[in-house]
Protein backbone atom coordinates (compact mmCIF):
# COMPACT_ATOMS: atom_id res chain seq x y z
CA UNK A 1 0.00 0.00 0.00
CA UNK A 2 2.80 2.41 0.59
CA UNK A 3 3.80 2.15 -2.64
CA UNK A 4 0.87 2.74 -4.25
CA UNK A 5 0.25 5.74 -2.02
CA UNK A 6 3.87 6.74 -3.18
CA UNK A 7 3.06 7.04 -6.40
CA UNK A 8 -0.10 8.96 -6.29
CA UNK A 9 -0.16 12.62 -6.05
CA UNK A 10 -0.09 14.13 -2.40
CA UNK A 11 -3.51 13.93 -0.64
CA UNK A 12 -5.36 11.41 -3.22
CA UNK A 13 -7.77 9.55 -1.16
CA UNK A 14 -7.88 5.98 -1.54
CA UNK A 15 -10.72 3.52 -1.69
CA UNK A 16 -10.39 -0.10 -0.94
CA UNK A 17 -12.19 -2.43 -3.09
CA UNK A 18 -12.74 -5.86 -2.89
CA UNK A 19 -14.09 -8.35 -6.43
CA UNK A 20 -14.63 -11.18 -7.42
CA UNK A 21 -16.80 -13.32 -9.38
CA UNK A 22 -19.78 -15.72 -8.68
CA UNK A 23 -21.31 -18.48 -11.37
CA UNK A 24 -25.28 -18.57 -10.35
CA UNK A 25 -27.38 -21.15 -12.11
CA UNK A 26 -29.81 -23.75 -12.70
CA UNK A 27 -27.37 -26.23 -10.53
CA UNK A 28 -27.67 -24.39 -7.55
CA UNK A 29 -27.84 -25.56 -3.89
CA UNK A 30 -29.87 -26.30 -1.41
CA UNK A 31 -29.68 -24.20 1.84
CA UNK A 32 -30.87 -23.92 5.18
CA UNK A 33 -34.65 -23.39 5.88
CA UNK A 34 -36.77 -22.22 8.95
CA UNK A 35 -39.26 -24.59 9.63
CA UNK A 36 -42.24 -25.51 11.78
CA UNK A 37 -40.58 -28.14 14.05
CA UNK A 38 -41.71 -31.29 12.51
CA UNK A 39 -42.05 -30.71 8.51
CA UNK A 40 -39.77 -30.87 5.85
CA UNK A 41 -40.29 -27.59 3.30
CA UNK A 42 -39.57 -28.82 -0.27
CA UNK A 43 -36.28 -27.67 -1.82
CA UNK A 44 -35.91 -28.07 -5.63
CA UNK A 45 -32.82 -29.22 -7.49
CA UNK A 46 -32.63 -28.72 -11.29
CA UNK A 47 -29.59 -30.78 -12.88
CA UNK A 48 -29.70 -28.69 -15.94
CA UNK A 49 -26.32 -26.53 -16.47
CA UNK A 50 -27.05 -22.96 -18.04
CA UNK A 51 -25.65 -20.42 -15.86
CA UNK A 52 -24.77 -16.34 -15.72
CA UNK A 53 -21.58 -14.92 -13.61
CA UNK A 54 -22.01 -12.25 -11.61
CA UNK A 55 -18.70 -9.82 -11.63
CA UNK A 56 -19.00 -7.88 -8.04
CA UNK A 57 -16.82 -5.49 -6.48
CA UNK A 58 -17.45 -4.11 -3.42
CA UNK A 59 -16.04 -0.89 -1.08
CA UNK A 60 -16.89 -1.85 2.00
CA UNK A 61 -15.82 1.47 4.09
CA UNK A 62 -18.29 3.35 1.87
CA UNK A 63 -21.34 0.91 1.26
CA UNK A 64 -20.22 1.14 -2.27
CA UNK A 65 -20.73 -1.66 -4.98
CA UNK A 66 -20.12 -1.94 -9.38
CA UNK A 67 -21.57 -5.22 -10.62
CA UNK A 68 -22.46 -7.04 -14.25
CA UNK A 69 -24.02 -10.23 -14.28
CA UNK A 70 -22.29 -11.73 -17.59
CA UNK A 71 -22.36 -14.78 -19.79
CA UNK A 72 -18.71 -15.77 -19.48
CA UNK A 73 -15.90 -15.06 -17.04
CA UNK A 74 -12.81 -14.05 -19.31
CA UNK A 75 -10.35 -11.26 -19.82
CA UNK A 76 -13.35 -8.95 -21.75
CA UNK A 77 -15.79 -9.45 -19.10
CA UNK A 78 -13.21 -8.50 -16.50
CA UNK A 79 -12.61 -5.33 -18.80
CA UNK A 80 -16.37 -4.22 -18.76
CA UNK A 81 -15.67 -4.83 -14.68
CA UNK A 82 -12.97 -2.60 -14.35
CA UNK A 83 -14.55 -0.02 -16.10
CA UNK A 84 -18.08 0.07 -14.33
CA UNK A 85 -15.47 0.07 -10.85
CA UNK A 86 -13.90 3.07 -12.21
CA UNK A 87 -16.95 4.88 -12.41
CA UNK A 88 -18.04 3.92 -8.73
CA UNK A 89 -14.82 5.68 -7.49
CA UNK A 90 -15.34 9.21 -6.20
CA UNK A 91 -13.92 11.52 -8.37
CA UNK A 92 -10.39 12.36 -7.29
CA UNK A 93 -9.96 8.99 -5.77
CA UNK A 94 -7.91 6.28 -6.42
CA UNK A 95 -9.08 2.58 -6.17
CA UNK A 96 -7.22 0.18 -4.99
CA UNK A 97 -8.92 -3.51 -6.45
CA UNK A 98 -7.92 -6.25 -4.64
CA UNK A 99 -8.80 -10.15 -6.20
CA UNK A 100 -7.63 -13.26 -6.54
CA UNK A 101 -4.89 -14.34 -9.04
CA UNK A 102 -7.61 -15.46 -11.04
CA UNK A 103 -6.35 -15.65 -14.90
CA UNK A 104 -8.64 -13.28 -16.22
CA UNK A 105 -7.31 -10.37 -13.15
CA UNK A 106 -3.88 -11.00 -13.93
CA UNK A 107 -3.15 -10.87 -17.65
CA UNK A 108 -1.41 -8.34 -19.41
CA UNK A 109 -4.14 -7.96 -21.85
CA UNK A 110 -6.47 -6.15 -19.21
CA UNK A 111 -7.13 -2.16 -19.31
CA UNK A 112 -6.85 -0.60 -15.62
CA UNK A 113 -8.22 2.52 -16.07
CA UNK A 114 -5.83 5.31 -14.23
CA UNK A 115 -8.00 5.51 -11.03
CA UNK A 116 -7.44 2.42 -10.51
CA UNK A 117 -4.47 -0.14 -9.21
CA UNK A 118 -4.77 -4.05 -9.01
CA UNK A 119 -3.62 -5.54 -5.42
CA UNK A 120 -3.19 -9.41 -5.70
CA UNK A 121 -4.29 -11.67 -2.86
CA UNK A 122 -1.92 -14.51 -2.09
CA UNK A 123 -2.80 -18.19 -3.86
CA UNK A 124 -5.36 -20.39 -1.99
CA UNK A 125 -6.74 -17.80 0.15
CA UNK A 126 -10.30 -17.02 -0.21
CA UNK A 127 -11.13 -16.09 2.84
CA UNK A 128 -9.29 -13.18 2.93
CA UNK A 129 -12.03 -11.48 0.52
CA UNK A 130 -14.93 -10.29 1.65
CA UNK A 131 -16.76 -10.81 -1.31
CA UNK A 132 -16.45 -14.56 -0.86
CA UNK A 133 -19.08 -13.48 2.16
CA UNK A 134 -21.20 -11.51 -0.12
CA UNK A 135 -21.81 -13.96 -2.21
CA UNK A 136 -22.54 -16.43 0.43
CA UNK A 137 -25.57 -13.94 1.76
CA UNK A 138 -27.12 -13.37 -1.83
CA UNK A 139 -27.40 -17.20 -2.00
CA UNK A 140 -28.74 -18.33 1.02
CA UNK A 141 -31.22 -14.95 0.86
CA UNK A 142 -32.36 -14.80 -2.52
CA UNK A 143 -30.68 -16.51 -5.17
CA UNK A 144 -30.82 -20.32 -3.87
CA UNK A 145 -33.66 -22.97 -3.47
CA UNK A 146 -34.89 -22.29 -6.84
CA UNK A 147 -35.41 -23.35 -10.24
CA UNK A 148 -34.87 -20.94 -13.23
CA UNK A 149 -36.61 -21.21 -15.68
CA UNK A 150 -33.80 -20.25 -18.57
CA UNK A 151 -30.63 -17.83 -18.83
CA UNK A 152 -32.99 -14.80 -18.60
CA UNK A 153 -34.63 -15.73 -15.69
CA UNK A 154 -31.03 -16.47 -14.15
CA UNK A 155 -29.75 -13.39 -15.23
CA UNK A 156 -32.91 -11.04 -13.94
CA UNK A 157 -32.92 -13.06 -10.56
CA UNK A 158 -28.62 -11.48 -10.96
CA UNK A 159 -29.44 -8.49 -11.24
CA UNK A 160 -32.71 -8.54 -9.32
CA UNK A 161 -30.61 -9.81 -6.51
CA UNK A 162 -27.11 -7.62 -6.58
CA UNK A 163 -29.34 -4.28 -6.94
CA UNK A 164 -30.90 -5.28 -4.02
CA UNK A 165 -27.47 -5.36 -2.52
CA UNK A 166 -26.19 -2.15 -3.41
CA UNK A 167 -29.38 -0.65 -2.89
CA UNK A 168 -28.59 -1.62 1.44
CA UNK A 169 -25.01 0.14 1.91
CA UNK A 170 -25.45 -0.98 5.54
CA UNK A 171 -25.15 -4.37 4.50
CA UNK A 172 -22.07 -3.97 2.48
CA UNK A 173 -20.34 -2.14 5.55
CA UNK A 174 -21.91 -5.22 7.50
CA UNK A 175 -20.92 -7.56 5.81
CA UNK A 176 -17.31 -6.63 4.03
CA UNK A 177 -15.72 -4.57 5.87
CA UNK A 178 -12.62 -5.98 7.43
CA UNK A 179 -10.46 -3.23 10.48
CA UNK A 180 -7.34 -4.85 9.69
CA UNK A 181 -7.74 -3.62 6.30
CA UNK A 182 -7.96 -0.23 6.75
CA UNK A 183 -4.89 0.25 8.86
CA UNK A 184 -2.64 1.98 6.16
Amino acid sequence: MAAIRSSLPKNTEIELWWADEARIGQKNKITRRWARRGTRPSAPLDQRTMWAYIFGAICPKKGKGAGLVLPYCDTDAMNQHLLEISQAVDDGAHAVLILDQAGWHVTPKLSVPDNITLLFLPPRSPELNPVENVWQFMRDNWLSNRIFTDYEDIVAHCCVAWNKLVAQPWKIMSIGLREWAHRF
